[in-house]
């Protein structure tokens, strides 16, 4: 009767214990499902209101042509037989990838110099797209009358990464972009974003840089860092509640785990000692 009393118990006591857990399990799922302290982030917080700035960041020079920039020149005269031929790829062009339809234009190469028909070699290093319009209409005179000169950039760009709701590469095919703009091109930041501390890693001759900008008081419409330059590289990090959340995910699947290994424990010991 005693062995008897003891197959009996040995269920019984694998249930008390597999409901102790579960209790336990349940105490600890619930804890983990508080909310966090719920910290209002978002632009300009600390504003004055009606406020204006004497000393707001300003447009830096012009950017200086450098050597592998990848140039968009285009030619447009009275006299459109011709400016097919300006238009056509030349001697020294080459195809842009970057972007989802290929664009052919000029590489400057290792010595800074472009190749342009009827013109030949033209340094192009060091000059603004400005500078450059100049000269290349300035030396077309004699071959087109009243010439258009456009110049654009079609390798400059701003990578975002980070908590934003489209992390991306976005193309810079003239001057600087500014902070706000590249954002509202990534669809702006999530609500898991930090905008008090986003990140700008920008290159420099030197070497890499590292700047942290808050957006939530004025002091962003006065930094250095407003306007982005070629190849800078934003991150926007991720806040507490982000980490929080994460943390939260990573203990319910664990939770979720144990909760099956010991049904299924207990589903073997029933069938053992039934």
């Amino acid at each position: 009767m005693s062995r008897q009393l003891s197959k009996n118990a040995v269920p019984q006591i694998s249930r008390f214990i597999y409901t102790s857990i579960v209790v336990i399990l349940t105490g600890i799922a619930f804890s983990s499902c508080k909310t966090t302290k719920n910290v209002n982030s978002y632009y300009f917080k600390n504003l004055p209101r009606d406020t204006s700035f004497n000393s707001a960041a300003k447009r830096s020079v012009e950017t200086k042509i450098r050597k592998t920039d990848l140039l968009s020149i285009g030619i447009s005269s009275l006299n459109r037989e011709e400016d097919a031929v300006y238009n056509a790829p030349a001697a020294g062009s080459t195809t842009s990838s970057t972007s989802s339809a290929p664009t052919s234009g000029y590489l400057v190469d290792m010595n800074g110099n472009i190749q342009l028909h009827k013109l030949g070699v033209v340094h192009v290093e060091g000059m603004t797209r400005r500078e450059l319009k100049d000269k290349i209409q300035k030396d077309l005179q004699p071959y087109l009358k009243d010439a258009v000169i456009t110049i654009r950039y079609l390798n400059h760009r701003v990578t975002v990464l980070g908590e934003v709701n489209k992390s991306q590469v976005i193309q810079m095919p003239e001057e600087q972009m500014s902070l706000f703009e590249v954002l509202g091109n990534s669809g702006d930041v999530t609500q898991f974003a930090r905008r008090d501390n986003i990140l700008i890693i920008r290159e420099t001759p030197t070497g890499k840089q590292l700047k942290r900008i808050n957006l939530e008081n004025q002091s962003v419409f006065t930094s250095e860092w407003y306007y982005m330059q070629p190849d800078d590289v934003v991150y926007v990090e991720p806040n507490d509640k982000k980490l929080t959340e994460e943390n939260r995910s990573k203990r319910q699947q664990t939770i979720s785990l144990a909760l099956s290994g010991l049904s299924v424990a207990l589903i073997i010991l029933n069938r053992i000692f039934p």
